[in-house]
C-alpha cells in the first residue's frame, strides 16, 4: 500500500481568489513547487481533493476547471498524481463534498492508499474534519483561510504550519 498527501487546492497549493476559473488568475504560492518536491522525494503520492461548487452554481464549467488543473500540472512539472473534485452545492448533501469522504475513498481505491500513513493538508475546518472522518493524519496551513479558520476548529490537527512548505518539512521529518 502507498502513502499519500491529500491536498486541498485553493488556499493551500494556490492563492485563494474565490471561484477560480480563468487561467490568468491562477497563482501558485512561491513555495508550492519546493514543498511538493520534498513530499515526492519522501515517497508520497500527491492527490488534490477539492470542492468546486462554482460548477454547480453555474459560475464556470467542468472543462474550465480541468484547464486550471492542466495549467497547475504544467507549472508544477506534473508532480500531482491525481485531481478529485466535487462539483456539488453544499445543500445537495452528496457523498463527495468535503468533509464527507467520497473523494478520499475513491482515491484510496484507485491508488491502493494506506490511510493511516497518509495526510490531509488544507486551510479550512472542512479539510481537518475530512481527515478525521477518513482516519488520516491532518495538517492545517495558515495560508488561504487558515488564519481565520484556526479559531473555529472543532478538531485539533496533527500539525499546523505557516504554509505548505513548513508542513512538508514537518511531515517528512516524522518519516526520517
Amino acid at each position: 500500500m502507498k502513502k499519500a498527501i491529500f491536498l486541498d487546492r485553493d488556499g493551500t497549493l494556490i492563492e485563494e481568489i474565490g471561484f477560480l476559473h480563468r487561467i490568468e488568475d491562477l497563482k501558485l504560492f512561491s513555495f508550492t513547487d519546493e514543498a511538493l518536491s520534498i513530499l515526492k522525494k519522501a515517497g508520497f503520492l500527491l492527490i488534490v481533493i477539492t470542492n468546486q461548487s462554482g460548477i454547480g452554481r453555474g459560475f464556470f464549467s467542468e472543462a474550465e476547471m480541468h484547464q486550471i488543473h492542466v495549467q497547475i500540472q504544467k507549472e508544477l512539472n506534473n508532480k500531482i498524481d491525481a485531481f478529485y473534485f466535487c462539483p456539488h452545492l453544499p445543500q445537495e448533501n452528496c457523498n463527495c463534498r468535503k468533509p464527507k469522504t467520497g473523494m478520499i475513498e475513491k482515491a484510496v481505491a484507485d491508488f491502493n492508499v494506506n490511510k493511516t500513513e497518509s495526510w490531509i493538508v488544507g486551510d479550512k475546518q472542512s479539510d481537518i474534519e475530512l481527515g478525521f472522518n477518513a482516519c488520516t493524519k491532518t495538517a492545517m496551513v495558515l495560508t488561504g483561510y487558515g488564519v481565520s479558520e484556526l479559531p473555529k476548529l472543532k478538531w485539533q490537527p496533527d500539525l499546523i504550519g505557516e504554509n505548505l512548505l513548513e508542513i512538508a518539512r514537518k511531515i517528512t521529518s516524522v518519516y526520517q
